[in-house]
C-alpha cells in the first residue's frame, strides 16, 4: 500500500503488520492533506540544531580552491514534492537557492537523486554512479523513513548506512546525514527512535555531520511555528516547510565548512 502527503513523504507500508498503524497513516496522510501552518515566516532553525563539531573539510577545500560547490542530495519521497513544479520548491532546490544567495563568488550546484520508497540498502547500491557522475564535494543523504516503515532491522539499517558513508568518504566527499521527518499524528504508532539513534551513532563514528530534521520539526511543532498535527488542503505550507529545511541545511553547511570567511574573501 502506498500512502503519501504533500510534505513529500511517500510511504510504503509493505511488511508493517498492524492494521491500526495502516489506518493511522491513512488518517494522517490520505486525501492530500498536509499539516496547517501557523507562523510560516518565523521558521529559522535554532542555532543549536545547525552547529557541528565536525568540519566539512572537502567543502571548504572546493569553495576556497575552485570557488565552486557541487552537492548531491540522495533521498526518498520526503526529499521531493508532488506536482509539476514540485522539484522547484523541494528542499534540494531551496538549498541550492539559499547557498547561491549567501555564497557570492562561489558556483553552487545541487543535484537531487530521489528514489521513492527506497531503503538505505537500495540507495547505497546506487552511490557509485552518483559519485562518479556528480563528483560532489558533499553528499546529503536522507534516510531512515523507508527502513522504519518496511520493518528493516535497525542493525541491518546501520550496516547499510555505515557502508554507504564509507563509500562516499572513500570517493573524497563530505557527508551530511539527514534523518526522518516528524509527525505527531503517527509517532505513537511508528517508533523511529532506533533509526534516529543509529544515524546519530554512524555520524559520530564516521565523522559525518547530522542534520537532525526530526528534532528540528518537533521543535517547530512544539513552538507553534508549524502545526504539524492538524490536516489542511493548503499545499503552500508544504513548500514553506521545505524552504525552511533548505535554508537550515544551508546554514549548517556554511557553519561546518567555515564558508562565511570564504564569502568575505571572494566578495572583496
Amino acid at each position: 500500500m502506498k500512502l503519501g502527503n504533500t510534505l513529500g513523504i511517500e510511504l510504503n507500508i509493505g511488511v508493517v503488520a498492524t492494521t491500526a498503524l495502516v489506518a493511522a497513516f491513512l488518517a494522517a496522510f490520505s486525501g492530500g492533506a498536509v499539516p496547517a501552518a501557523l507562523s510560516p515566516e518565523g521558521c529559522d532553525v535554532p542555532q543549536s540544531f545547525v552547529e557541528s563539531d565536525t568540519d566539512l573539510s572537502q567543502v571548504t577545500k572546493e569553495a576556497t580552491g575552485r570557488h565552486r560547490l557541487d552537492i548531491s542530495v540522495i533521498g526518498t519521497g520526503s526529499s521531493a514534492l508532488s506536482g509539476p513544479d514540485g522539484a522547484r520548491f523541494a528542499y534540494p532546490a531551496r538549498l541550492d537557492e539559499a547557498l547561491k544567495t549567501r555564497l557570492h563568488g562561489i558556483e553552487v550546484k545541487v543535484t537531487a537523486h530521489v528514489q521513492s520508497k527506497a531503503t538505505t540498502a537500495v540507495m547505497a547500491q546506487g552511490l557509485g554512479k552518483v559519485l562518479a557522475d556528480d563528483k560532489p564535494a558533499l553528499v546529503v543523504w536522507q534516510a531512515g523513513t523507508a527502513d522504519a516503515l518496511s520493518g528493516i532491522e535497525p542493525e541491518d539499517f546501520r550496516t547499510s548506512l555505515d557502508d554507504g558513508v564509507a563509500a562516499i568518504e572513500a570517493a573524497g566527499a563530505d557527508v551530511i546525514l539527514m534523518n526522518m521527518q516528524y509527525s505527531p499524528r503517527t509517532e505513537s504508532m511508528l517508533d523511529v527512535s532506533a533509526y534516529a539513534d543509529v544515524m546519530r551513532v554512524v555520524a559520530q563514528q564516521r565523522g559525518a555531520v547530522l542534520f537532525d530534521r526530526l528534532a528540528i520539526m518537533r521543535n517547530w511543532n512544539d513552538a507553534g511555528t508549524f502545526d504539524l498535527y492538524t490536516p489542511t488542503k493548503k499545499y503552500d505550507m508544504a513548500r514553506r516547510v521545505h524552504d525552511c529545511i533548505g535554508r537550515g541545511l544551508a546554514s549548517q553547511i556554511i557553519n561546518a565548512a567555515h564558508l562565511d570567511a570564504v564569502r568575505m574573501q571572494t566578495t572583496r
